[in-house]
């Protein structure tokens, strides 16, 4: 079976987790400080807002952290089963459990978990434990591609954090900046630190589904550099053009999100997602897209991709020139800090940005990114068997296409259906 398995889980990436469990940790503490601060200054409005993006986006997070973990509590193959352990690890269909895992199911621990909103740290566990087997007991290859599976729900979760939290946190702190009249060189490079934070946390998700492709596509850490860098300059306009909009028109801001993100999650919903087990869950998932879209590009389905980021970046351009617009429109009814700002230069600079940004993603599809046709990423197919629709995949690696006279091996469902969906969208 480790022959076969077709994921892989390097040394880097594990250090990339141990880095990311200590920022996330590190991010807590500096909420806490910011809440704190809020409160003895007085700011109770900017404390409550930050409360509810802190304690929106944990929840968000926990939903989808037990709806995952629940999905393969609840799995139970019927006909063929594969059953592999590694270090006390199993592997039962498409079940992977760790032992802290193990111990949490045991003692009905996941759920009181969640609730205390300890949901992400129990996987962050789980990943490290496996990883720290693999790497100091050098296991086969069998418990990389567990550990990558695992991974990627993890940096899935990070993903949906870093825009339902930390982007909406940082538009209020630059917001909260731009009004009080603190932009400074120190303000600025914070920022620019933020924004960076945001799209390593892209880029990361991006590394995750690499581990779906053949070996030499998996090594090289250019494209994943290639890939932060157009996310960055595509990130830091748009975040710093609805913090200009929210400084002069903080209650439209509300407006605005509300509207776009609902023509946003039209659009998810018309390309007919299948992310989630259940069919009322999957419109949370297309409602947590829309919040990514609202940000930055997600692909969350195949089809011709080339036309939907055309039409996805021809709106969000028009949108971030039409906040642009109202800020420049109100700029000059204010003074003091203001002053600093000329929208001859801000204008410009952002949309030069843009711009940028727009031709780094071209360079990134036309040189970096594998092709559809030279990499093939095989995407769950239902078929019906018992009166349930079941989802199933060839174990034999995921540059081997199944066709529909040949038998399924395995079906598919929980984390090896959401990477190998979320992969194919990725690399279509």
């Amino acid at each position: 079976m480790e022959e076969n398995f077709p994921f892989k889980y390097s040394l880097l990436e594990y250090l990339f987790t141990w880095v990311g469990l200590l920022l996330f940790l590190l991010d807590i503490a500096l909420d806490i400080r910011t809440v704190v601060s809020f409160y003895q200054d007085g700011a109770y409005v900017y404390m409550a807002v930050m409360i509810f993006l802190l304690l929106g986006s944990s929840v968000l997070l926990q939903v989808f952290s037990w709806l995952w973990y629940s999905d393969f509590l609840k799995t139970k193959v019927e006909d063929t089963k594969l059953e592999t352990k590694v270090e006390d690890t199993k592997v039962e269909g498409t079940k992977l459990e760790t032992k802290v895992e193990k111990f949490a199911n045991k003692h009905k621990l996941i759920k009181p978990l969640h609730f205390l909103q300890l949901g992400v740290y129990l996987r962050y566990a789980g990943v490290i434990e496996i990883s720290t087997v693999l790497f100091l007991k050098k296991t086969n290859r069998f418990t990389g591609g567990v550990v990558a599976l695992l991974n990627q729900d993890l940096q899935m979760l990070r993903l949906f954090e870093a825009f339902s939290e930390s982007a909406p946190q940082l538009i209020l702190m630059m917001c909260i900046i731009l009004q009080r009249g603190q932009l400074e060189l120190i303000t600025g490079l914070k920022i620019l630190s933020s924004a960076a934070a945001i799209a390593s946390t892209v880029a990361l998700y991006h590394r995750s589904m690499r581990s779906f492709l053949q070996e030499n596509s998996q090594m090289s850490w250019i494209p994943t550099g290639v890939y932060f860098l157009w996310n960055l300059l595509l990130i830091i306009p748009r975040v710093t053009a609805l913090a200009l909009f929210c400084s002069v028109l903080p209650c439209y801001i509300i407006v605005h999100f509300l509207f776009l993100w609902m023509l946003l999650v039209l659009g998810v919903w018309s390309q007919k997602t299948d992310h989630m087990e259940s069919p009322g869950w999957e419109l949370l998932f297309r409602a947590t897209v829309g919040i990514i879209w609202y940000f930055s590009w997600f692909n969350v389905s195949t089809g011709s991709m080339k036309k939907k980021t055309v039409l996805y970046n021809c709106v969000m351009g028009l949108d971030t020139m039409m906040l642009l617009g109202f800020w420049c429109w109100k700029v000059f009814e204010y003074t003091g800090c203001w002053s600093s700002l000329n929208p001859f230069i801000v204008i410009p600079t952002l949309l030069g940005l843009h711009v940028v940004g727009i031709l780094v993603k071209i360079i990134y599809y036309r040189w970096f990114h594998p092709s559809c046709d030279d990499q093939k990423i095989v995407k769950p197919i239902k078929q019906q068997k018992n009166r349930h629709d079941i989802a199933f995949y060839s174990i034999k690696g995921p540059t081997e296409c199944l066709s529909e006279d040949r038998a399924p091996a395995q079906p598919v469902t929980g984390v090896l259906k959401r990477g190998m969906n979320m992969a194919a969208n990725f690399y279509y």
